[in-house]
């Protein structure tokens, strides 16, 4: 055998050996990246199901998934039927202004995953492919453009769809039809429980909150939104107003229609109160026959032309009761506001002395023969 034949084999056998040390090396890079990503995900895991409310969830999962996953887009899609966990979430206070990235439908369909509700319906498989505009450009609204591949991953909690969490990236082969799911679809299920949970929380809290005849908030909940608003508007220097609304003659209407009647009665008064606000204000039922109304920015003004349109939408149209009974209800409204506040005082006091100011309205209101409009301190507006 010659040298050269010699050499040649060793040579071999060295860039093979340097090419399984490359390889080697390379392997234990993917496991400790890996090993890094799984114990990202796991932390992000902990962080989500130890969130104790809807916007510090929704949140997280916008500010936190993005970055351990390296993703160009996220948003999240909840199947809401009837607005029920828009409009709660709402009343609760989430200003969804600062979650552009939640979106919500209305119909299961919307989801295009098609119909899940039959028994033997198979569970909807998460869809990976390349971005389409017309598919997907409603799912990733400020980030459509940037986008070249997409993952959008049915939330499922015991085989019902209640939405999508979509996943976008500027890299065309992030995500393919041929590319596993299972990692995506842990992921979704996790969210998916900690989305359930948090809603029904916040259902509870929200029920605790609100008055069970009515429908309208409690006495609780006013107390609690009033504080809030009047340290609101001393940051922001706008008006806050207040109504005390009393049914005129209560204890005649109960006697006349039964106590059944007069439940209809309250909640046909809270309906029509209702008709007259904004979203941004508050109905409350401070027990009995008794209601107020927090007016956010607004003046007294404004405040007793509103008050003026609820005494006329409740004592202009005869109530209609089960058995086609029919009965005439007014109502008496004292209105207060307060514009300029005493930074000395606390938000506890002034919040007293608001209430108090429109209960003295109020009580002029009656004194001056009801069904009309007191404003503190000024004349009846009707």
């Amino acid at each position: 055998m010659t040298h050269n034949e010699t050499a040649a084999p060793a040579s071999e056998l060295a860039a093979e050996n340097q090419a399984l040390r490359e390889r080697m090396a390379w392997l234990m890079e993917q496991a400790e990246l890996n090993h890094s990503i799984m114990c990202r995900h796991q932390a992000f895991d902990l962080e989500i199901v130890g969130a104790g409310s809807f916007p510090v969830l929704i949140g997280t999962i916008f500010r936190t998934l993005p970055i351990i996953s390296s993703l160009d887009g996220v948003t999240l899609s909840l199947l809401d039927e009837d607005d029920d966990i828009l409009l709660v979430m709402e009343k609760l206070g989430v200003d969804f202004a600062d979650f552009p990235q939640l979106l919500f439908v209305r119909e299961e369909a919307a989801l295009g995953f098609g119909l899940t509700r039959s028994a033997n319906a198979q569970a909807p498989k998460p869809r990976l492919g390349a971005f389409v505009d017309a598919e997907h450009g409603k799912l990733f609204p400020d980030a459509a453009g940037a986008l070249r591949s997409v993952a959008v991953v049915p939330l499922l909690r015991n085989k019902r769809l209640i939405g999508s969490l979509n996943l976008g990236s500027a890299d065309a082969a992030r995500f393919t039809p041929s590319l596993g799911t299972d990692f995506v679809e842990h992921m979704a299920s996790i969210i998916a429980i900690c989305l359930e949970n948090v809603i029904s929380n916040e259902m509870l809290k929200y029920i605790g909150l609100t008055d069970s005849l009515t429908g309208v908030y409690n006495r609780r909940y006013i107390d609690r939104r009033l504080l809030e608003e009047i340290a609101r508007a001393r940051r922001q220097d706008y008006r806050i107003s207040f109504m005390y609304i009393d049914i005129d003659h209560f204890k005649r209407v109960n006697d006349s229609v039964g106590h059944q009647g007069g439940d209809e009665v309250l909640r046909e008064v809270a309906a029509r109160i209702k008709n007259e606000l904004r979203r941004s204000d508050a109905l409350g039922r401070f027990g009995g026959e008794e209601f107020v109304v927090l007016l956010i920015d607004a003046d007294l003004g404004s405040a007793s032309v509103v008050a003026e349109r609820i005494r006329a939408g409740i004592a202009d149209s005869l109530f209609n009761l089960p058995a086609g009974v029919k009965v005439a209800v007014s109502v008496s409204i004292g209105v207060t506001s307060l514009g300029d506040f005493d930074h000395d005082c606390s938000i506890e006091a002034v919040a007293q002395q608001l209430v108090a100011h429109a209960d003295s309205a109020l009580y002029q209101a009656k004194e001056r023969g009801r069904n009309q409009v007191v404003c503190y301190p000024n004349s009846p507006s009707a």
